[in-house]
């Protein structure tokens, strides 16, 4: 619901616009004196103001100067029976929204009033944007190993070419999201926000109107047209987070808008052009499930422009002290705490471990040393209890480093932890580090190698 500004001398102008508004679920606020309007506009901040040409007292041009110049952000819709092209032209020159002749059908002024409606929103998701950049720091890529290096060198080169699709690979808690934002914010388009949409956290029919919008009464509850995401980032950078879970269905209409730039909404028939770069990730193995026909050949070949692998952090443990040195001072400036350190101990037992849920897994042992350990230091007999419990300490030790041995800890682990907590596996996930569905495939794992068996 949006409020709306109506201003009008005349009382059945006012009443019949505040009831086509609030059939359209917006509620109206009205005055028949125009010199009232800017302190309406200051109590009620409306997402749009529509006010009458010719009045009594103040003409529409007048009000929507004295509007424009304390409240630029606030779309005025001028109407009037005396419509000219000179007004017209001048009300769009001093910066009206629209301009609407009477007499109209109460539907012509509801479509201008939801687009300007859309346009408050965009500007304050802008702001907010804004706002949110300056005060958080730069999102930035940690770690010096090999296989890091030739990470930030591939984000360097894609970052410049501005259009180039990208593909970022890796294991769940790996930073596939944080690599989309750097290069976002290093390439030509940081000027506007990056738009996200997770492909797994919708179904099909819900996908495809987040995706491409819908027109209004498109299906069931559609009661306004709805930009997409597509739309919405426009002029800046999409990213569809695991793009292995999209239908095969919607997956034929992701590949035109790769091709061509363009779509139409679900219920429309206008074709839309955008200018946007696609950057997708998935935790699965693409490849694979192209040959298994999940997932399409020539969408996987249109997102695989630029490929980015992400290892995980068990192949590069020698990132693990300046990634600490990194979430702990995030941390306590986020926080206001005093600046924590691990102790050498610790940061030898961070070392020896095998991360199961990569980065992510780290932060959060971060997070917990900085709000539990009483002082300076981080100590590894703080931490060496929470590792315990995953199943980790002197085995490592011991063992030594290699393939086998980390998987099997790594099943070990999770049945330990699964035991623990009576097969909740949510509770489950949320010790390990781990999302819920990545732990659901290790356990499907575990099912089809016989080792765990579910009653």
């Amino acid at each position: 619901m949006a409020t709306v500004l109506i201003v009008d001398d005349k009382e059945m102008m006012r009443d019949s616009l505040s009831l086509a508004l609030a059939r359209a679920g917006h509620k109206a606020v009205t005055t028949a004196d125009p010199t009232e309007a800017p302190a309406l506009v200051r109590q009620h901040r409306p997402a749009c103001v529509i006010t009458d040409l010719k009045m009594p007292k103040m003409d529409g041009i007048e009000l929507l100067q004295k509007i424009r110049a304390e409240h630029p952000d606030v779309p005025v819709v001028l109407m009037t029976a005396f419509a000219t092209i000179g007004t017209a032209v001048q009300a769009m020159r001093l910066g009206a929204f629209d301009y609407v002749q009477k007499p109209f059908e109460s539907e012509e002024i509801l479509v201008v009033v939801d687009r300007a409606v859309e346009h408050t929103k965009l500007v304050a998701d802008n702001q907010a944007f804004r706002a949110n950049a300056e005060a958080t720091p730069p999102k930035v890529l940690v770690g010096s190993s090999r296989q890091m290096r030739d990470v930030q060198e591939r984000i360097r080169q894609v970052a410049a070419s501005n259009n180039a699709t990208v593909l970022i690979s890796g294991e769940s808690g790996t930073g596939k999201e944080n690599v989309a934002q750097v290069i976002h914010s290093q390439s030509a388009r940081s000027g506007r926000p990056m738009v996200c949409l997770n492909c797994a956290a919708l179904p099909a029919n819900l996908l495809e109107s987040e995706l491409f919008g819908h027109e209004k009464g498109a299906f069931t509850g559609a009661d306004k047209l709805r930009k997409g995401r597509f739309e919405l980032a426009d002029g800046s950078t999409l990213l569809l987070d695991e793009i292995s879970e999209i239908d095969l269905g919607i997956q034929a209409k992701l590949l035109r808008v790769l091709q061509e730039r363009a779509f139409e909404r679900v219920g429309g028939n206008v074709t839309q052009q955008v200018d946007v770069r696609v950057i997708a990730t998935t935790n699965r193995n693409l490849v694979e499930w192209v040959k298994q026909g999940k997932f399409r050949e020539d969408l996987y070949y249109r997102l695989n422009v630029v490929p980015i692998a992400l290892p995980p952090l068990r192949e590069r443990l020698e990132d693990v002290p300046l990634l600490c040195e990194h979430f702990l001072q995030r941390i306590s400036q986020r926080d206001g705490r005093p600046a924590r350190v691990f102790e050498p101990k610790a940061i030898d037992l961070l070392q020896k471990y095998h991360w199961p849920g990569n980065v992510r897994e780290l932060e959060n042992i971060c997070e917990r040393g900085v709000v539990l350990e009483m002082g300076e230091t981080i100590r590894a007999s703080t931490i060496g209890p929470w590792l315990a419990t995953i199943g980790v300490t002197e085995d490592v030790t011991n063992m030594g480093v290699g393939s086998g041995i980390l998987e099997e800890l790594e099943r070990r682990t999770i049945l330990k932890v699964l035991e623990k907590h009576n097969g909740h596996r949510l509770r489950t996930a949320k010790e390990l580090g781990i999302g819920l569905r990545t732990l659901g495939m290790k356990l499907k794992k575990l099912k089809d190698d016989g080792i765990l068996v579910e009653s």
